[in-house]
């Protein structure tokens, strides 16, 4: 599977994430001619290699002559929508904004149609969104990985002017996500930075093991005094394969047959499994020899984990012997997609995106909060999620 790693060295912010994907592979060229999808004549993108603090990096700067100082909402969802970007660039792009328009409204307690989006409504940040969504479709990159978000401290000058670090736009745009506070008097990480992060990566750890093919810089604008620097590795993890519009990757199938276990230890069993990296793990009656009934435990998982699920099972039950087999697991992509309902916000994953076989379904520990705190039917929740799920992404 490949695989990306943005490594948040300077923090981060959308021409950051353009330079390092540029210098990572993306001919500036290209995405400057996927970008004429936008319809926009009023900017060029300009991409050239700079140093900061010693490393040689790529610098991408939005050259804008006059356009409107600040977009509604449905402007720029015009723009997106009457572009000839493709379809599933702009549903992407589409929610990005939507996700910064609705924080703003909260920040400044107004409706998000009547939200001015001052800097971020300007043609470099309708750019800056589509183009790192471009940029990423053409390096073909399945997975998304980021370390924790650095964050700067001090003001910065806005449109309502003196702003503190970090704004209150970035700070309602990683709610939920990793961060750590650094020493650095400086903006690490701009709105469209946030928002873009939000929406992109899968996984704050540690890089995965992977064999890295390409590394990117990304500078940014100031000097720091460390280097104000994105860096991205791409790579292949050798876990997964795309086959068409699934996943194939290569797992490990643990089996026994048990038929004198106390009931009252499957459970035990069965989290401790989980705890130490199952994937799945199934219990299934069976018949056994003597017509014993009993009961099948299959642990599916991956194969570095293999041996330690193996002492469990030989540890925790009774049994004397497990069957180990490699098998083929084809899944579909899938991505958590928060969404607001009239009783709350509940998280609703998607998986096969874009695809035919394309599923929406609510998590079960979001709905039984909201219909516990509601005194309501917990289907009727899944059912008011499911229907703004397909409202909201319509």
């Amino acid at each position: 599977m490949k695989v990306l790693y943005f490594d948040l060295i300077g923090g981060a912010s959308g021409d950051m994430i353009l330079g390092a994907l540029i210098d990572a592979g993306v001919p500036a060229e290209k995405l400057a001619e996927m970008l004429a999808g936008l319809k926009l004549n009023e900017f060029e993108l300009k991409a050239g290699s700079i140093s900061k603090n010693g490393f040689k990096a790529t610098k991408v700067d939005i050259l804008v002559g006059e356009q409107p100082p600040e977009r509604h909402l449905k402007e720029i969802l015009e723009v997106i929508q009457k572009s000839s970007l493709p379809g599933s660039i702009q549903k992407r792009a589409i929610k990005i904004f939507r996700n910064i328009a609705s924080v703003e409204a909260g920040i400044h307690n107004i409706p998000v149609d009547q939200i001015h989006l001052h800097e971020l409504g300007g043609t470099d940040t309708i750019v800056d969104v589509t183009g790192a969504l471009l940029a990423l479709d053409y390096l073909g990159v399945s997975h998304i990985y980021a370390s924790p978000i650095p964050l700067g401290s001090g003001f910065i000058k806005g449109a309502h002017g003196q702003i503190p670090l970090p704004a209150p736009a970035t700070m309602g745009l990683l709610k939920g996500l990793p961060v750590r506070q650094t020493e650095i008097k400086a903006e690490l990480i701009t709105p469209t930075g946030a928002a873009l992060l939000a929406e992109l990566v899968d996984d704050y750890s540690p890089p995965p093991e992977m064999k890295v093919d390409m590394v990117g810089y990304g500078a940014g604008t100031r000097d720091l005094p460390i280097p104000n620097l994105l860096r991205v590795l791409i790579g292949e993890t050798g876990e997964t394969e795309e086959k068409g519009n699934q996943l194939k990757e290569e797992l490990i199938l643990l089996e026994s047959n048990l038929d004198d276990l106390n009931p009252e230890i499957y459970p035990y069993v069965m989290d401790s499994l989980f705890i130490a990296g199952a994937l799945d793990v199934c219990l299934v009656p069976v018949q056994m020899k003597k017509n014993r009934p009993g009961t099948q435990i299959q642990v599916l998982a991956q194969v570095q984990n293999a041996e330690n699920l193996r002492e469990i099972l030989f540890q925790e039950t009774s049994t004397l012997g497990v069957r180990q087999t490699v098998v083929d697991r084809y899944s579909l992509p899938r991505i958590i997609q928060e969404i607001s309902t009239a009783f709350g916000k509940v998280r609703i994953k998607v998986a096969g995106e874009g695809t035919p076989y394309q599923k929406a379904s609510p998590e079960f520990e979001d709905c039984q909060k909201l219909a516990r705190e509601n005194k309501i039917p917990i289907q009727q929740v899944y059912q008011e999620a499911i229907k703004a799920y397909y409202e909201q992404n319509s």
